[in-house]
């Protein structure tokens, strides 16, 4: 039986910070926190002995630093982690990689009780470390060289070549979308527009991150730029992406669709509305139905819609919405994506 409480380790070199997020922690009954961590190697043995439910993890760390630590519990004693990051450019970066590595979710350090929305943001962080808790991670082995992505299994459409693809994803995405954009070449001839769900003044850093170990040109949306190929548009902080109908970047601080801005609904609803049939919509990794009603729209109109499968997922939820809701014309291990995306967009045959 599970213990009501959810047990945590909180990893943070700073005396001042590490107390406060104990007391964030703390200040909801739910939470106990059984171990404290100064440093990387003090967290990786706590989680050992420990077998907490959850680290929250900081970057900049002597002697072991988070994104080393966060690689070392993910290869030997696989648990949720939470990375509490400042948004000095640095952390950032280093966020990144640790969320390649097997992290779940990043969140801005808070500077104190004495912040504006101080109440609202402790709230905020111990609802993503209560969600995070819930997911069943599984072992990252270290990397030794890339293996060959799976081919998915040809499907035949009578369907033309799409002009857009868009992806929507939350838990886990960061991950799956340098994995997918990695695998694509420069010369990829449609923009790719992406909502990934992900803490407030990180979507920058996700960009620089990607654009920086990606072949293609990566870049938060502006609104009123024209959409290019081979550039992929990432929804910035707390706005949603869509696009004009003279096909250039919408972006929108409309209301949140299903509590979400930016929302993968409102991308998906807008591709729908603007390229009809000629939209490829993928739907990745992550918690809750974001998306659902947009891919419903992009179904409706002919396009193309992609879902992640269960295996390769670090959650479920979202393309398993839209498998269940028979949305998805296909669904696709993580590492087929890049492929199908080559087919879709007539730079592979089928059968080569």
């Amino acid at each position: 039986m599970k213990p009501d409480k959810l047990r945590v380790v909180v990893a943070e070199d700073s005396p001042t910070a590490r107390r406060l997020l104990v007391e964030i922690l703390r200040a909801d009954p739910s939470f106990e926190v059984v171990g404290e961590a100064k440093d990387g190697v003090e967290a990786l043995e706590l989680t050992r002995r420990l077998r907490p439910d959850l680290v929250t993890m900081d970057i900049q760390m002597p002697n072991m630093d988070g994104l080393e630590s966060t690689r070392r519990i993910m290869t030997e004693v696989p648990t949720p982690v939470v990375v509490v990051s400042t948004l000095v450019e640095r952390d950032i970066q280093t966020s990144m990689a640790a969320l390649r590595s097997g992290a779940l979710a990043v969140l801005q350090k808070l500077v104190g009780p004495q912040a504006p929305n101080f109440d609202d943001e402790a709230r905020r962080l111990r609802d993503t470390v209560k969600a995070m808790a819930e997911v069943k991670v599984v072992r990252h082995w270290p990397a030794r060289g890339e293996t060959p992505a799976p081919r998915p299994p040809s499907v035949q459409t009578s369907r033309g070549t799409p002009a857009v693809i868009t992806i929507a994803a939350s838990t886990g995405g960061p991950a799956a979308l340098h994995r997918i954009l990695s695998a694509l070449p420069a010369t990829f001839p449609l923009p790719i527009l992406v909502v990934q769900h992900i803490a407030l003044g990180f979507a920058q850093g996700l960009a620089t991150w990607l654009d920086s170990v990606c072949p293609l040109e990566v870049k938060v949306a502006e609104q009123g730029e024209p959409l290019r190929p081979g550039v992929v548009y990432i929804a910035p902080d707390d706005r949603h992406l869509g696009v004009r109908a003279d096909r250039h970047i919408e972006v929108s601080n409309a209301a949140p669709v299903g509590g979400f801005r930016p929302s993968g609904t409102w991308l998906f609803r807008s591709a729908a509305r603007v390229f009809g049939a000629a939209q490829a919509a993928a739907v990745l990794t992550g918690m809750g139905q974001d998306g659902l009603d947009g891919l419903r729209e992009v179904h409706e109109a002919g396009g193309w819609v992609i879902a992640q499968d269960e295996a390769t997922s670090v959650v479920y939820g979202m393309p398993g919405v839209a498998v269940s809701a028979g949305l998805a014309d296909e669904v696709l291990p993580l590492d087929a994506f890049s492929h199908r995306f080559r087919q879709l967009a007539g730079v592979e045959t089928e059968g080569a």
